[in-house]
């Protein structure tokens, strides 16, 4: 066992390229909860992406045009969810968990020919005299800038739900949806741009973990991440911050084992490998004391005649 080998600025810097397809696919979860709508498919939009963006990149050899078509493609399979639940009235809770079945194996059969292959690299922001600062500088100035948006996103959310007109519509058709539609609000075409919005980060988030994250392609390389994601927007209280919290944490914890592991630590490696799930959510838990902040008409289906 060698602790030495590990180097806490690279650390640090690892944990946030952990912790960003998760926040990307956490944020736009709680938009689409925020809307009243539980969406379990978080998982399958964001496998989906992350073919769909790697196979554009290694195409056109452009990244960040592979990012442009992961959200699309995201927002694309959240629209089969919109119109299940939305139009056709069906159980959310049953559709989300299909859109997870079908993703995993629409991307399965898409990414059969592209095992094995390299994507072209995104390069990282360099920023003058910021990026060669000693120690933080690698940390907060020399990532991709899909990091960065991962963060301004965040923010952004929470601008727009807490001091915006649109964040008030949003939030008062999540709690209250036959008010919100006898005030004139269209009810339905705001929770399906919720869902979009949704689908569209989980795509960018699953894209991310191919391109960036993981440079390959793996079938089920997102490995539960969105499920995670789901849990992380419960756990988190409905809140923007509560929710970058908490993808920091498991990113960090996420990269801590697998540094733990390099070392050598003389722990079995199954242990190491389901520690930052069960960190997660054991902090997350303590930290949600709030319950009250989840949106009152979360997973109920409108119905305008009502």
């Amino acid at each position: 066992m060698d602790l030495s080998a590990i180097n806490p600025v690279l650390l640090i810097a690892s944990l946030m390229v952990a912790a960003t397809p998760l926040l990307l696919a956490a944020v736009g979860e709680l938009v689409v909860e925020k809307a009243g709508v539980l969406n379990l498919g978080v998982e399958g939009m964001m496998i989906t992406g992350a073919i769909a963006g790697f196979a554009t990149a290694v195409e056109s050899g452009s990244p960040l045009l592979g990012f442009v078509i992961a959200a699309v493609a995201g927002a694309t399979l959240s629209t089969l969810f919109a119109i299940l639940t939305q139009f056709a009235k069906a159980n959310q809770v049953a559709s989300g968990l299909s859109l997870t079945l079908f993703g995993l194996g629409i991307s399965a059969l898409m990414g059969q020919s592209y095992v094995g292959i390299k994507p072209p690299q995104m390069q990282d922001i360099h920023i003058p005299v910021l990026s060669d600062l000693p120690v933080v500088g690698p940390i907060l100035f020399g990532h991709d800038i899909i990091l960065y948006f991962g963060i301004v996103l965040t923010a952004v959310v929470w601008v727009v739900l807490k001091y915006t007109r649109v964040g008030l519509i949003l939030r008062a058709v999540g709690e209250n949806h036959d008010a919100a539609h006898a005030l004139g609000y269209k009810v339905l075409r705001i929770r399906v741009l919720a869902i979009l919005f949704g689908g569209a980060c989980a795509g960018m988030g699953g894209a991310y973990i191919s391109l960036i994250r993981v440079p390959q392609w793996t079938e089920g390389m997102t490995a539960g991440i969105g499920w995670i994601a789901l849990a992380l927007v419960v756990f988190a209280s409905w809140k923007p911050w509560r929710v970058l919290l908490g993808a920091y944490l498991f990113g960090g914890v996420t990269v801590v084992q697998l540094n733990l592991q390099a070392a050598g630590v003389a722990i079995p490696v199954e242990y190491l490998a389901m520690s930052p799930y069960l960190i997660t959510i054991v902090v997350l838990v303590i930290l949600s004391a709030d319950k009250s902040s989840a949106p009152a008409a979360l997973g109920r289906n409108f119905h305008a005649s009502r």
